[in-house]
Formats: C-alpha cells, structure tokens, sequence
C-alpha cells in the first residue's frame, strides 16, 4: 500500500534530540526504592496493589500464610464458578459456550435457556455493519496490524450511535452487546482487507448467517470456502471463553475501568482496552510465542530435543537469541505460580490437536519450554520463585491448528476478551464513583529560570524539515 508523505526528521537531529530527552528523563532506579515506590501498581512480593473491588471474577494463584506467598494450583473464576467446570459442561452438552460466558459475566448468573436462545438471536443481529461503515472506516484505509484497526473501528463506532455519550446503565448494556457482536465482524473484515492489500491475495466478504454462534461466524467469514467442522468451531469456542475475562488487575481490562472513571463514552474505553492487549508484555504475547518457535527452528537442529532447546533458552536469557529481548515468551505470570488454567486447558486442547494437523513437533518443543524454562531461569538469574507457562504459551498453536493467520492471534484474544471489559466498564459505572489518580512522587531537582538570549546552544540543533520521498533511506 503506498504510504501518505509526511514530514519527516533528518536521522541525525532524532539522535540529538534523544540525547535531550534522556538527559532530563532517567530516573536513578535507587530512587523508586527509597520513596517506597510500587512500580507497576506492584507490591514488593510481586503481587498487585489492591486498588478496587469486583464480583465478576477472581484470578487465584497462591495463598497468603503467615505473610508469606504460599503457590497453589491456579483458578479463574467467572462470578463464582470456575472456568473448568463451565467449560466441561458445555463438552458434555456438546454446545457453544462463549455466548453464555458474555452473559454470565455481564448479568451474574446463568442465562435459562429462553434468555440465552434470545441473546444469541440479538448478538447475531448486530454483527451486521454497515455498508458504508466497511467502506469507508474499513476498506478506505487498510492497516498491516489488525488490533489498530480495531481500535481504529471502535473509535469510529462513536459517530454511528445518536447516544455515544449517555453513560445511562440501559444505554451502555446496549453499547456492550453491540460491540460484543461487532468486534469480531470488524477484525475479520479487517483481516479481509488486509489480504487484498498486502498479501494480494483475494478478499472474501461472506454473508452473515444469524444461526451461527460467534466461533462458527468466525470461522465462516475467514475461510474462503466457508467450510470448517464442528469440531474445529467447538475448539475455537473453547478459546473465546477462556479468553473472556481475567479479573480487573490485567493492563487491558484495568485500563478499561481507568478510562470509565473518567466518565468518558464506552468506544473511548474499549479502544483503550485494546490498544492495553496489543503489548507483547499481554495479549500480543501469543505472536510473540510463535515467532520464538520460528527462532528456535531456525537455530536448533531438532526441537524436540532437550539438551538444544535448553542450550537455545539460555541464549535467549542471555540475549543472543530469539528477538534479543531476554525473554521466553509464555512463561510466568503476576498471579499464577504452580499453574496458570488457561494454560492447562490449551495444552490439553492442543496436544490432542496438533498431531492431527502436523504440529506435533511444535507441541513437543512448547513443552520442552515449559518444563526446562524455571530451571534454567533459576539456574541463569538465581531466581527460585515459581515459574508456570501462562496462557500465550499454547493458545498460538491452537490458532495454528484451526489454520487462522498469525496476524489475528492477539485480535482473537480481543474479540472475547470485549465481553469481560463490558462487563468491568459497566461495574464501574455502577459501584466505582471515583475517578483513577494514584500519586507519582517528583524526583526533578529546583532549576533557575534562564533567559533566552542567556542559554548556551548545543554543538548541533536539530530542525524539523520535510524530507522528499526519494531522499528517503
């Protein structure tokens, strides 16, 4: 796609004004220890500071003993019932679930049949777009990363609804519905575009069938010939509700309530929540996943070997491997220590999967990362705090499975996880009543005022000057 010109900073000038800039913004590290600063909204023992209360849903890791972190099997509760035991009574009835999962984490309780019949029905209706939004909000300006033009989307949405601002609870339940059922319809339309335009490949628009749930819609709208199982729908459904909802303390859902309690509209709220889960420190951590297996293939000769993805993952600590960033994606978490549940249940899912679609390889080697990842931390950093892998590990490969591009991996996330936002925006309104502002302390020392004509220049000044196209590097 050709790019529109802007004017653009000579590179030399960037590193003079960088040079500016990091002189008067480092802060001495010593510092955030001796005003007592929790960074990260972080506790000195890695827990987060309490700085709300909620009913929707509670993430569970350890337990506090004698004023220690004791580590415990992880739990995700979703209004007081757990993940495992919603998700296995869906398998048992052999339905979709994500539609009751929205339900239950926005209203409380368990929709009866008629109520979730009528709510299926409603969400299916509004995926609908309209015409002349797909055109010009969507296909106008194609984008090469998906979660932008998400939120790009959401924004727009706010010029579509007579009722943007009214933060009324009717009117947001009906904004949370609608956006539940879009954001799906926008990313894979995105999706769409995005093919056309950057792949050349051709675009599918493919009607709306109101019968499917919201796996089947996908899934429908992103394959060509319409074609997948019921098997593969069932997987994916599986994936929305896990995804839904993780507790108010995750940068996405917090950044939604942050914004809430601002009174500004739900579209402003939403967008922030996924512009929060775009970070590969969050939901872009499944790409992050995939692209270290890719690494490791490129640099192992068998990755299913022990000794060579462990020789890999020191590397990758030490930083000579891998994106460079000292990281093993997918593993550790803020809560979970012996085991995340989201985790446990993609691995499941997973492993009886990738075999029959050709990944069992990459199964074998996430499972090297996973076993061999605490040790070899421990090892490395002399760090003996319980490591588990975290749900990013797994759910990449799942998407690999089900043949959904990498492009929509941490869109996916988004999808579901709109429902848990609504939910907690919503929660906000209702019992919040005062707007976010923890404190920063200053740490800037006192500086005298020195008129213009007094102030020494720098050996070099940068000037902002646009830079013809061809004289671009």
């Amino acid at each position: 796609m050709e790019s529109i010109e802007f004017p653009s900073i000579p590179e030399n000038d960037i590193k003079s004004l960088c040079e500016e800039l990091l002189k008067n913004n480092s802060i001495n590290p010593n510092d955030y220890v001796r005003y007592q600063v929790k960074r990260g909204l972080r506790n000195a023992d890695g827990t987060g500071v309490v700085a709300g209360l909620s009913k929707i849903c509670s993430v569970e890791g350890y337990y506090i003993s004698d004023g220690e972190r004791v580590p415990m099997d992880g739990r995700l509760i979703y209004r007081g019932m757990s993940i495992q035991d919603i998700i296995s009574n869906c398998e048992k009835e052999n339905r979709f679930g994500f539609e009751e999962v929205a339900w239950l984490l926005i209203f409380g309780s368990l929709p009866t049949q008629t109520q979730l019949q009528q709510f299926s029905t409603i969400l299916a209706q509004c995926r609908d777009l309209p015409d002349e939004f797909i055109e010009d909000m969507i296909m106008k300006f194609p984008s090469p990363d998906i979660m932008n033009k998400i939120a790009r989307s959401v924004l727009a949405l706010y010029s579509f609804d007579s009722a943007a601002d009214d933060l009324s609870v009717p009117n947001v339940l009906r904004q949370s519905i609608q956006l539940i059922a879009q954001v799906p319809a926008i990313m894979v339309n995105s999706w769409q575009v995005k093919r056309r335009t950057y792949y050349h490949q051709s675009m599918f628009l493919h009607p709306n069938n109101i019968e499917h749930s919201t796996a089947q819609f996908i899934l429908n709208s992103l394959r060509p010939d319409m074609q997948f199982t019921d098997e593969e729908a069932k997987i994916l459904d599986i994936c929305l509700m896990i995804h839904a909802e993780h507790g108010g303390g995750n940068n996405s859902t917090f950044s939604t309530r942050l914004l809430t309690s601002s009174g500004t509209d739900t579209y402003s709220a939403i967008a922030a929540g996924i512009g929060s889960l775009k970070g590969p420190r969050h939901g872009g951590a499944n790409i992050k996943v995939t692209q270290m297996i890719d690494f490791m293939k490129e640099e192992v000769r068998d990755i299913t070997n022990e000794k060579q993805v462990a020789d890999f993952l020191r590397k990758v600590i030490r930083k000579e491997a891998g994106d460079r960033t000292g990281l093993i994606y997918g593993m550790g978490h803020a809560v979970y220590t012996n085991s995340d549940p989201r985790a446990v249940l993609l691995k499941k899912y997973s492993k009886s999967y990738a075999e029959k679609k050709g990944y069992g390889e990459d199964f074998k080697a996430l499972e090297l990362v996973e076993r061999l990842t605490p040790e070899i931390i421990a090892e490395s950093k002399g760090d003996n705090k319980r490591i588990c892998a975290n749900v990013d590990l797994y759910s990449g490969l799942v998407y690999k499975c089900l043949d959904i591009p990498q492009d929509l991996f941490t869109p996916m996330f988004a999808s579901a996880r709109i429902a848990g936002w609504s939910a907690h925006r919503i929660e906000e309104l209702v019992s919040g009543g005062r707007i976010f502002r923890p404190a920063y302390k200053s740490v800037c020392y006192p500086q005298k005022y020195i008129p213009i004509a007094e102030r020494t220049e720098p050996q070099a000044t940068a000037s902002l000057k646009y830079i013809p196209k061809e004289e671009r590097r």
